[in-house]
């Protein structure tokens, strides 16, 4: 029996054809890359995009429709090119996550190839659309016309489409700012990660109050000649409460008395006092072989100096416990009246309009005393179409494992 080998290009088209059309893809696309010296691609916005993204729709599903029995759109609709074009993005998003993506020299050979911004360069960009256009191809062919086992493969792949075009071509309209706002005061403008010009906002942020809650204080050794501090390494970090012992190579330390928040007396003997005002002091007892002494220790405070009790050449010293959580109490308010009164925390957004407002950060040199808070400002109107595409996505995984099960109690 004689095996004939297929030629090149000889039809029906396969994966060498392929991978041979992917990889000219990439070349075509860093050359474009190289030849606009790595500037970046110009942007449709609302409602242009959507514009753009519709006809490019319409187009893709007219021609999978009109001509799905044209050899060149079978092939450019088939799984062979789909895996190659799949390599294709693995590979860029390998380099985008190995390679350091900020800026570099001005008219260096990374840059004129845009590796330091692989995401938003010609060769990402081409493969995405000719990816788009695969996978409208093969969703148009189950579409048209509908069969109920399809809709496994309509679900899960429409939903990935519209995920991915709804992303690639909406991110162009996202918006993420962050405004710094102080105690009593209201702000309206915002500042992006990578610029210092001031963005007006169609709303204003005033801060009522900040609020932070802390762990408990810890005990360390501090030496000051090497400006570090000193934990044996077994020992795990030590919260400081009443009834607290620690141990140093020979120092014994024991936590006799604790005021969570107090202040100074005349006398050196702290009193208790407001949370607002006081700050973590403890009575602490030293031991040193045969000796020992007591001593009060503080974290200190923006006004007040920490205190610390010496021992020869280090010093024993409480710092303040890591954040818990901060909250900033606020009123958004737009140019027509409209107000919300809310409470900022992490991980708890706020809406306002089409806005979702987070609290970001705070002047942590101040602390639990910080009158500044800092929120983070995110307008995404592709976000619902996003969402979508992955619910579309889910539902085609439900279906399929639930098709599974069907299958497996009939042949049972």
């Amino acid at each position: 029996m004689v095996v004939v080998r297929r030629r090149w290009f000889e039809t029906p088209w396969e994966f060498r054809e392929s991978a041979l059309f992917t990889a000219v893809a990439l070349c075509i696309g860093f050359v474009i890359e190289y030849a606009t010296s790595g500037s970046d691609i110009a942007l449709l916005r609302l409602p242009g995009n959507a514009i753009a993204l519709s006809l490019f729709a319409v187009l893709v599903l007219s021609i999978g429709l009109g001509f799905r029995n044209t050899p060149a759109v079978k092939w450019f609709g088939g799984i062979p090119l789909g895996l190659s074009l799949i390599v294709a993005i693995a590979v860029l998003s390998l380099i985008g996550g190995i390679l350091p993506q900020e800026a570099v020299i001005s008219g260096s050979l990374p840059a004129r190839l845009g590796i330091h911004k692989i995401f938003s360069s010609w060769p990402f960009a081409l493969i995405i659309l000719l990816f788009l256009a695969n996978l409208g191809l093969s969703l148009s062919w189950k579409l048209i016309p509908f069969k109920v086992q399809n809709l496994q493969f309509i679900l899960f792949h429409a939903g990935f489409w519209i995920a991915l075009s709804c992303g690639i071509f909406g991110s162009s309209d996202l918006q993420r700012f962050v405004v710094p706002v102080e105690e009593g005061k209201a702000n309206n403008v915002g500042y992006t990660m990578d610029s210092e010009t001031p963005q007006q906002l169609p709303f204003s942020v005033f801060l009522h109050d900040f609020s932070l809650e802390e762990y408990s204080p810890q005990l360390f050794l501090y030496d000051p000649h090497s400006d570090k501090l000193l934990m044996d390494k077994s020992q795990a970090t030590i919260d400081v409460r009443k009834g607290t012992t620690a141990s140093w190579k020979g120092v014994e330390v024991l936590v006799i008395e604790y005021m969570p928040s107090a202040l100074p007396g005349k006398d050196g003997i702290p009193y208790l006092a407001d949370h607002s005002k006081g700050i973590p002091f403890a009575k602490v007892r030293i031991s040193t072989g045969s000796t020992q002494r007591e001593a009060w220790i503080s974290t200190g405070s923006p006004t007040l100096r920490p205190d610390a009790a010496q021992l020869g050449n280090l010093y024993l010293i409480m710092v303040p416990g890591a954040p818990k959580s901060f909250r900033s109490a606020v009123t958004v308010q737009d140019n027509q009246g409209h107000a919300v009164i809310a409470n900022l925390e992490v991980n708890k957004p706020v809406n306002f309009m089409d806005w979702k407002l987070y609290q970001m950060g705070y002047d942590e040199k101040a602390g639990r005393w910080s009158k500044l808070s800092l929120i983070e400002v995110i307008r995404d109107p592709w976000l619902p179409a996003v969402y979508l595409g992955f619910f579309m996505i889910m539902a085609g995984n439900i279906l399929f494992f639930w098709n599974g099960i069907k299958r497996q109690e009939v042949a049972s």
